[in-house]
């Protein structure tokens, strides 16, 4: 037994103050019995997804759906006895119950037996899936309104001779429907069977551009009960041009132009492009813009005038050339970023059509460049100048954009360890002989996890530090460099060949190699490294990852390292989907298994109610575990034991004397 003088005179003044919130034995021995019990649970589930980029109906169904984990538990409950059609609806109403209600209120003669039977089934569920938890977490998941009597109806347990508890459950169910409560209390059901289905969300990078409603799933994800983001490099794009900076805002520009993608921008974001519009009209009217017309989609091609595609193709070249002179003035101001090859503007003889790059002269399919001064290449013009300035700050006005991005910084990071898992968006950069790449970009020599830690924070200076700061104006340009540097962690290529797809023919010169760490990573070994590097040596510990689509089409794997690696991003984008096959990965951890599901093509949100559609989805089982994960085995169960750890050398220094219990009289 351990005496005051065994105590550190640290310990025990922290014991002291432990001594206030617990003042006697009983009530610390209480806390420890409550901690031991809560951790002997089951793990809860974890959900994993991975670059959505815009599009928000698939990803509002996975979200909905938790990958199938809802559908499993109401075939694991009643498949047995209620038809398929019948859970088929079931599911609907539980993914989007106002909407499903409407329908069947409208194909339905008698309601009341439907409410009936429906709630008996829902309230089950909501009694499975809150088995993991304890009865106080979901006391506080549930709706504030209907709490006591959700409470009251998945607790009344009735055997074969309670007919006092049966039918006390029944009247509460028949007083809900009498009170004409029904519609608004299965919506809350619903949307409580969906938070107690999956315990955290992971969103590991990309969920900017490409499609149409990056917006609202940023909207989503603020109202999601609890969740974490690994910036991809399409968010870090986004965070830039919100913290002001002018390259990123025309970087964003030219990707929403270049995909017909300006739903989000204009409408999202109410921020208006008619100053671009009006420039690129009057400066770029007689140039050639061959090179660059619009991406339309063969379904939205009846929306387009030939006059709306050409005002597009101006608008991409003008912030295009813009885009292009910033990038010039970064790389001038940053030498550190060691990416003087990338400047290619003060390269071009117009005299011959030609650009000298990496030594080689190659013929230019385009030199219309009217806003260019040959010997000033990367001076602005005012005009441009103005319109850049303009455009910023309507980036940095935009309440919505503002609001979501602070979101992305306080909710996310460039990697993280959780669970015993590592979870980043794109690489660990690395030299081809296994090495971890060194990197002095406003550093000194970091790699590995020092050097994801120096870039987070420097990130972070980009949106936080007082606006005009040295540190933020590096900010800004470290942003952009983790977009497209040469081997930065979330880009991972040696360069980006904007210019030479949009100018030069040689496709050779197009060719953006990867890292070697996405060669190296078939390699378990590696992959243990990377994983050493960062503190992980569990043998159920992976690294999960996005970023590069897996081309299911190919036969290609999205299980790497033998099984210590996994690589989520199989195609949400439609625009991807031809080249993997598939529609998507996401990724299941609870406390048996860890399960890899592969998502077909979602056939949009009016077919999934009208006829009861589910995404088709396969999953796959890679690591089992040998026994059952509880809470005990995860960051918030050490977490307790280290509190029941304090809490027992409070006992003991009761116990001893060291401290005296406070009885209140």
């Amino acid at each position: 037994m351990k005496r005051a003088a065994e105590f550190t005179p640290q310990k025990l003044e922290y014991l002291k103050l432990l001594a206030k919130q617990y003042p006697t034995v009983q009530q610390a021995s209480t806390e420890i019995i409550n901690l031991r019990a809560i951790q002997n649970l089951p793990k809860a589930t974890e959900h994993f997804i991975s670059d959505v980029h815009g599009e928000f109906e698939a990803f509002q169904h996975i979200l909905n759906s938790a990958s199938g984990v809802v559908r499993e538990k109401i075939d694991d409950l009643l498949g047995a006895s209620v038809p398929r059609s019948d859970r088929d609806q079931l599911a609907t109403l539980i993914y989007y119950p106002e909407e499903k209600l409407e329908e069947i209120e409208r194909e339905t003669e008698d309601m009341r037996e439907w409410y009936r039977i429906t709630f008996h089934r829902l309230i089950d569920l909501c009694c499975l899936v809150s088995a993991k938890y304890t009865r106080s977490k979901v006391r506080k998941a549930m709706p504030k309104d209907y709490a006591y009597i959700i409470d009251e109806l998945i607790h009344t347990h009735f055997e074969q001779n309670e007919a006092d508890k049966r039918g006390y459950y029944e009247n509460i169910i028949n007083t809900i429907i009498d009170l004409d409560r029904a519609s608004n209390f299965l919506i809350q059901l619903c949307e409580l069977i969906k938070r107690l289905a999956v315990d955290h969300l992971h969103l590991v990078g990309d969920i900017f551009d490409r499609g149409p409603g990056a917006d609202v799933i940023m909207d989503a994800l603020m109202e999601y009960h609890s969740v974490d983001i690994q910036w991809g490099n399409h968010d870090i794009l986004w965070m830039g041009a919100a913290s002001g900076s002018r390259t990123l805002v025309a970087t964003v520009l030219a990707n929403s132009l270049r995909y017909n993608n300006l739903e989000v921008i204009e409408t999202g974001y109410g921020i208006s492009l008619r100053p671009l519009s009006v420039f690129a009209d009057e400066v770029y009217r007689k140039c050639d813009v061959s090179r660059f017309q619009v991406k339309i989609a063969k379904e939205d091609e009846g929306s387009f005038s030939e006059r709306d595609k050409l005002l597009a193709a101006r608008m991409h070249k003008a912030i295009t050339m813009i885009l292009f002179k910033l990038e010039g003035q970064k790389i001038r101001r940053n030498p550190s970023f060691h990416m003087d090859d990338r400047l290619l503007l003060d390269k071009v003889d117009y005299q011959n059509r030609t650009v000298e790059i990496d030594g080689v002269t190659c013929p230019m399919l385009d030199t219309d460049f009217p806003t260019v001064d040959p010997k000033d290449p990367y001076a602005l013009t005012p005009q441009e100048d103005a319109l850049i300035s303009t455009l910023t700050r309507s980036f940095r006005h935009s309440e919505k954009l503002q609001r979501h991005v602070r979101f992305l910084y306080s909710k996310g990071s460039l990697y993280r360890v959780y669970n015993g898992n590592l979870l980043f968006h794109g690489c660990i950069p690395m030299a081809a002989d296994g090495r971890l790449l060194s990197f002095s970009v406003g550093c000194k020599d970091l790699s590995g996890k020092e050097f994801l830690d120096y870039a987070d924070l420097t990130a972070r200076r980009a949106y936080y530090n007082r606006p005009g700061s040295p540190e933020r104006q590096f900010g800004m340009d470290f942003l952009w460099w983790l977009w497209c540097g040469r081997n930065s962690p979330i880009f991972g290529r040696d360069r980006m060949t904007t210019f030479e797809r949009r100018f030069v023919e040689d496709e050779s010169t197009h060719t953006e190699t990867k890292n070697a760490y996405y060669t190296l990573y078939n390699d378990p070994a590696v992959c243990e490294g990377i994983l050493r590097e960062f503190g992980l040596e569990e043998s159920h510990s992976h690294i999960i990852n996005g970023h590069v689509p897996v081309k299911s089409r190919k036969g290609e794997s999205p299980v790497k390292g033998g099984g210590r690696l996994i690589v989520i991003d199989g195609g949400f984008c439609k625009a991807y989907q031809k080249t993997t096959g598939i529609a998507g990965y996401t990724l299941i951890y609870n406390s048996a298994c860890f399960r890899l599901v592969a998502h077909q093509p979602f056939a949009g949100r009016e077919e999934a109610i009208r006829k009861n559609w589910d995404i088709t989805s396969t999953s796959q089982i890679f690591d089992r575990l040998e026994r059952r994960a509880t809470i005990h085995d995860t960051d918030n169960g050490r977490r307790m034991q280290d509190q029941v750890d304090d809490l027992l050398d409070l006992l003991r220094a009761y116990r001893s004397g060291a401290i005296v219990e406070s009885h209140k009289t």
